[in-house]
């Protein structure tokens, strides 16, 4: 049951190809009348991990993405037994979520406890690669909010202790692996359904909120907590490149990233894209903190897949043209065009790896397939230009 669900084992680079101006980015907002309407299948059984179990613990409640990490490890599973955090708002939103699970009065607990397989954690982004060393050291296994890692230096301090430890740095990109349409989207292609797929192209607004009305926590304004747009935004799409073109190398060609328009802010970041070239495919990444207040959800994430015998559009939160919810996939093939509703398929990645760390494989996330696109996100932010909008 595992391999026929296996998420692929591969080394995936990233990267992504050809400016604005030269791609093929179909659009399928409004389906013209020859579409057909179906819905997507479970794709996924979860009955065969449903006796597996594994305790972890929780540590960093600075973005509320753990939320979702939590929930995932769950359903594969997972028994929360402990967390840490300090913040008294986010303690107690997290027991409200989760029950009267046990507040641990120091890291270091959690870490000697030898009852606990697994951490997950979501600190301030640059606290969250020696988080995970200093996991991976204590004998367990870490899953980590994204960006995972915010300077090449931390990279190869990791890359280093995985490597002693043989534990797993893992890292939850959840713009696909916690996105029903694109879950579909990895089906449809492995099943052939528009041909090889040569290009992506990712465009990924977000929304910020009222930026003087404190929105936002104070680390969340300086790149050096963040690690910049690049690497934290961009890290899920870059992800997505490599799977969905199934690159095993990739080189960034060009990328730039800067502040618009805030200037209050000045160490912020609110725009940037990616060019990159992959052994197989090209992609073009948009990223920015630019989504108006009029918008039922905080972005219009979309994706694009051009493939040799067709193309896909994912619109995975939010549907402008009218449909409600998200989980929107519109595909094109040589027989016609189909929408497709995905809400009802099954998310793998809790129950797979949980699996995982049972025993010690890879089906959920390779573990150079992370590290990579950390890699890759890292280096495009590091020669990145800045902004030409004039």
């Amino acid at each position: 049951m595992i391999d026929s669900v296996n998420r692929r084992n591969v080394l995936l680079s990233a990267g992504t190809a050809g400016l604005i101006g030269g791609l093929a980015a179909p659009a399928f907002a409004e389906p013209g009348p020859g579409t057909t309407t179906e819905t997507a299948p479970a794709g996924f059984d979860p009955a065969p991990f449903a006796k597996q179990t594994i305790k972890f613990a929780v540590i960093g409640l600075d973005h509320y993405h753990i939320f979702g990490i939590t929930q995932a490890v769950q359903r594969g599973g997972g028994k929360l037994v402990k967390f840490y955090a300090t913040d008294p708002k986010a303690i107690a939103d997290f027991k409200k979520q989760f029950g009267d699970i046990t507040l641990a009065k120091s890291e270091d607990e959690i870490l000697n406890d030898k009852s606990i397989t697994l951490v997950c954690g979501a600190p301030i982004p640059d606290l969250r690669a020696p988080l995970g060393i200093r996991v991976m050291k204590a004998g367990k296994d870490y899953l980590s909010d994204k960006p995972g890692i915010t300077t090449l230096n931390q990279l190869a301090e990791v890359r280093k202790t995985v490597a002693e430890t043989k534990r797993k740095f893992a890292i939850l990109y959840s713009e696909r692996l916690e996105v029903k349409a694109a879950i579909q989207a990895g089906y449809l292609v492995e099943q052939g359904a528009i041909g090889k797929v040569i290009q992506t192209v990712n465009l990924a607004p977000h929304r910020i909120g009222n930026a003087d009305a404190g929105a936002r926590p104070e680390w969340f304004w300086h790149k050096a907590r963040y690690g910049g747009i690049l690497t934290d935004i961009g890290s899920h799409q870059i992800e997505q490149f490599l799977y969905f073109t199934k690159s095993t190398t990739a080189r960034v060609v060009a990328s730039q990233a800067g502040n618009v328009a805030h200037p209050q802010y000045p160490e912020f970041e609110d725009f940037g894209d990616m060019v990159a070239v992959g052994n197989g495919g090209t992609g073009y990444i948009r990223v920015d903190w630019f989504t108006p207040n009029g918008l039922s959800t905080w972005g219009d994430g979309r994706l694009f897949l051009v493939g040799t015998e067709g193309s896909i559009e994912l619109r995975k939160y939010v549907d402008i043209a009218g449909r409600k919810g998200g989980n929107h996939l519109f595909i094109v093939d040589k027989k016609g065009v189909r929408y497709i509703d995905c809400n009802g398929v099954i998310l793998p990645f809790g129950p797979l790896f949980v699996r995982d760390i049972l025993d010690r494989t890879d089906h959920a996330q390779n573990q150079e397939e992370a590290l990579l696109t950390a890699e890759l996100v890292l280096t495009a932010e590091k020669n990145a230009t800045k902004p030409i909008v004039a």
